[in-house]
């Protein structure tokens, strides 16, 4: 009997990856009502760890060399340690929809990093892409409804959050540059172990900083979802999904992300962006669509 062809299944499992991811910075954000920010990160990994420690036992430990753990610890202080670190604290002083919608540049950055740093050559669609990007993120920045540009109190949570953007970025171009003859999980599974050792003095240090006798039962729920959906769930389903679907179609799907964030910010958080800002989203999309897009027309 042969096997039932499902070729609705990698698309049904990357819809549920960027739903898991849309949904993380509004998971984030309610944690964050009761826990601390290094709490709630430390938590994160740290259970997310588990089920990685578990999965390698039951897989085979990979056998890292001391030189590969060397690599694994400078890629890890970028992503996830700095990425967690600016994206956490960055979602906790500004809007869930506006962060989804910052970190969504990722994918130019790295293209600008690539122009810069690696000499690579870009096309005009690219250009164009980068250009919406930053315009998007302008009006995002400067459509919100607490900017008040002549007392310059810009919400240094939209800093961090580009900060997030440019540690993954760098991450990412570090990646490509080494190369690994590693899988996905074993590699995945590492920095989430090293993410969680990174965390556990900043944990320990700001332990009071939480009280842990008065957290709800939303900020509890919203950690497990963020633990099994937006770090493991997504991660697996992710990874499926590109075995079996051009990476390029996958990566302009994951566009879909900052929409999720925005209307699921919106019907739990009550988060409102105003006109200029839904535009300056809306070009934010484009953009990045435009740069995933021309990812196949680019020279080294």
């Amino acid at each position: 009997m042969q096997p039932v062809n499902r070729p609705f299944l990698p698309y049904l499992t990357l819809f549920l990856a960027v739903v898991f991811w849309g949904m993380s910075f509004v998971g984030t954000k309610i944690a964050l009502a009761d826990f601390s920010a290094f709490a709630l990160v430390f938590l994160r990994f740290a259970l997310a760890s588990l089920f990685f420690i578990a999965l390698m036992v039951k897989r085979g430990l990979p056998s890292f060399s001391p030189k590969d753990h060397l690599k694994l610890f400078v890629l890890s202080l970028f992503q996830p340690w700095l990425y967690f670190i600016c994206e956490t604290f960055g979602v906790q002083m500004t809007t869930a929809s506006k962060a989804s919608l910052i970190i969504a540049n990722i994918p130019v950055v790295v293209l600008i990093l690539s122009i810069l740093i690696l000499r690579q050559k870009s096309s005009f669609v690219s250009i164009t892409g980068i250009i919406c990007s930053m315009l998007g993120v302008f009006l995002l920045i400067s459509g919100d409804y607490d900017l008040n540009w002549r007392q310059a109190t810009v919400n240094t949570g939209d800093f961090l959050l580009l900060g997030a953007v440019l540690s993954a970025a760098v991450y990412i171009l570090i990646v490509n540059c080494l190369g690994t003859a590693f899988s996905p999980v074993d590699i995945t599974a590492m920095q989430v172990i090293y993410g969680m050792i990174f965390f556990a003095p900043e944990f320990i240090w700001t332990f009071s900083d939480t009280d842990w006798q008065s957290i709800s039962s939303s900020a509890l729920t919203a950690l497990l979802g963020l633990v099994l959906f937006a770090t493991i769930g997504a991660f697996l389903c992710y990874n499926y999904s590109l075995s079996r679907i051009n990476i390029n179609k996958a990566a302009i799907v994951l566009n879909g992300v900052p929409l999720v964030t925005v209307l699921g910010a919106w019907f739990l958080l009550d988060e409102v962006l105003s006109p200029l800002q839904l535009l300056g989203g809306l070009i934010v999309i484009i953009g990045v669509t435009l740069t995933n897009s021309a990812k196949g027309q680019l020279k080294n």
